[in-house]
């Protein structure tokens, strides 16, 4: 069923995060997000944010990465992979178990799990399912220079809502999952 719920971003800055406005029923940020001033600060937010407007998470602005699990039932080069599926078997692979962190279940019924990003780790944005963990799996980093975002919980695409699916504190990438997607600084 549709949502009639306004997008409203001081539930992603109680967590810690920082936050800039994506347009109105959009997940695509606007060209040149990545000079928009992300913040945490909520008097800022609340000053110049936009009735309506999505709700953007700068990675590298926020410390984080954000493991993307799509799930494409439709046509195109990834027609058919299923992201969650494919990290239930990456776990498995790696003898872990699923790391329990804020997870935001997608309009689409994916899943973006957040993890803060180690010191000296980077941690580079792949997508198009070339990540290492497999297809379906994207990965929204911090990067170096720029960093990525994630549309954040509240957000409203499709007339469908970004919701909080695990409401846990966001965990620390685990190791093992740090040296499958990350490089430690030289």
């Amino acid at each position: 069923m549709p949502t009639t719920k306004r997008p409203d971003p001081i539930e992603a800055l109680s967590r810690g995060l920082a936050v800039f406005p994506l347009p109105p029923g959009e997940k695509a940020a606007p060209k040149g997000w990545q000079h928009t001033i992300a913040t945490g600060d909520i008097q800022e937010i609340r000053a110049r944010w936009r009735i309506g407007a999505n709700i953007g998470i700068a990675c590298r602005a926020s410390g984080i990465v954000g493991v993307d699990l799509d799930r494409h039932t439709t046509g195109g080069a990834n027609a058919g992979a299923d992201g969650v599926r494919q990290f239930s078997e990456v776990c498995r692979r790696w003898g872990q178990e699923r790391p329990v962190t804020l997870e935001v279940a997608t309009p689409h019924d994916g899943r973006h799990l957040l993890f803060r990003v180690p010191a000296g780790l980077t941690v580079p944005s792949v997508s198009g399912g070339t990540s290492r963990l497999g297809p379906g799996i994207d990965i929204r980093g911090p990067g170096r220079t720029l960093g990525a975002y994630l549309a954040g919980p509240g957000s409203v695409v499709d007339g469908r809502e970004y919701t909080i699916e695990v409401d846990a504190p966001i965990a620390i990438l685990p190791g093992w999952l740090a040296a499958l997607i990350g490089r430690r600084a030289r």
